[in-house]
This record gives C-alpha cells, structure tokens and sequence, in this order.
C-alpha cells in the first residue's frame, strides 16, 4: 500500500469510527459503497489538506473498513448470549463535588438505604449516586446547594447481567451501547459493576432501550457455535 492510499484509508477509518450509522451500514452490508463514498469525500478531501480525492480510492478504502465492524464473533457472542436484562423503573440520579464531608454523608446514606440505591460511582472531582427516586428529596438535601452538580429523576436503569467473562473481553460493553445508539436512544448515565452494565435513560424510552438489547442477546443466542467449540464437548 502506497504513503497515499495509506493515508485515505486512515482518514476513511476515521470519519467511519465517528459516525455509528455508517458502521452500522457497514456491519451489516446494507451500505451503497458509492453512496457512502461520495457522502464522506469532501470531509476526506478537508482532512487530507484540500487534496480532491477520487471516489474510487474511497471505495476501495471502504471495502477494507468493512472486516472492523464485522458482527461480533466468540467469545463476545457467546458472552452477549449468556448475558440477560433487568430494568429498574422510576429512577433518579444526584452527582456533587467530592469532599471527605460528602463521602461520608453518602456513606452514611447507603448504610440505611442500601436497598433503594442502584449504584454509587466516583471520579477525580465528583461523585454520583443512582437510587429509587422516592429519596430523591432525601438525597438533595445531603449536599450544600453549592455541592450539588446535576440532578435528574424520570429515568430508568436498565442492567445487564453478563457472566464473568466479560470482565476480561473488551468489546462488550460497546456492543450494548451501540444497540441504544443506533436508535438514537440516549445514555443518561452508565457505570460497569463486576459483571453488571447499567445504563440510565429516559422513563418514555426504556421500552424501546430493553427491546434492543433482548433483540442483541436473542440474536448472539442464534448464532452457529463453531466447529472446533462442539468438539471440545464431546
């Protein structure tokens, strides 16, 4: 591969990795190659310094992207299939900045509620509580106002519970992310916990979010386990 074709196919690789859509056309080959190149050129042609790009190197540069969105193969197939969802309704969800001061207020929160909270995640500067929304009130009123960075309510947990596994095999949790995306479902929040993956989204659009990962789950279930699999079984 030339310097030049190299470089068109690390632009075209590019623009696909930040369009799901395109992937999605991709993976499961319902995409007009032509179509598509033409619509990404001009942005290969800005990212390649004004260069006008044949659309034929486009294509052929597509055609190589193809085998990165493949469907999932074992072991992530066999993790998706053995996966199963929960959703959890009426929902709410408080971030605030981190201090020793809130730590232990939260801490002191979910030793008496441990029943009602979903999950409680951390980060360098904040810190963000999942929980039934019946103490939402109680919640808010943990923090100084001044503390309290987001809150939201209307919202749904959906949690996926995947056998152990995944917590060494990358690609999962972007598997289950990509269903949601796709139909332009938005994450409110998400945290992984052991083997669970929960995600937050809007109360009007859980129905739609729990089909789309039983229909992913449901498909892996389908897919032909390989030859050299049910041998080791015998």
């Amino acid at each position: 591969m030339s310097v030049n074709e190299k470089s068109i196919t690390n632009a075209v690789k590019e623009v696909v990795n930040n369009d799901l859509s395109f992937q999605d056309s991709l993976q499961r080959d319902y995409c007009n190659i032509s179509a598509l190149a033409r619509i990404v050129k001009p942005q290969i042609d800005q990212m390649l310094g004004g260069k006008n790009t044949s659309v034929e190197s486009i294509v052929t540069a597509l055609k190589r992207s193809r085998r990165d969105y493949d469907v999932p193969e074992r072991p992530i197939a066999a993790i998706l299939a053995g996966s199963t969802v929960s959703v959890k309704t009426d929902v709410a969800k408080v971030s605030a900045a981190k201090s020793k001061k809130t730590i232990e207020k939260v801490a002191k929160s979910l030793t008496q509620n441990v029943d009602n909270f979903i999950s409680v995640s951390e980060s360098i500067m904040s810190i963000t509580l999942v929980f039934d929304d019946v103490l939402l009130d109680d919640v808010k009123t943990m923090f100084a106002h001044d503390d309290v960075l987001e809150v939201e309510d209307d919202l749904a947990a959906i949690i996926v519970h995947s056998p152990e596994e995944i917590i060494k095999t990358p690609g999962c949790a972007i598997a289950f992310y990509n269903q949601l995306a796709r139909r332009h479902i938005n994450i409110e929040d998400t945290v992984s916990c052991y083997t669970d993956t929960i995600m937050l989204v809007r109360m009007d659009q859980v129905g739609k979010a729990f089909n789309a990962l039983t229909d992913l789950i449901s498909n892996s279930r389908k897919m032909p386990k390989k030859k050299h699999q049910h041998q080791q079984h015998r």
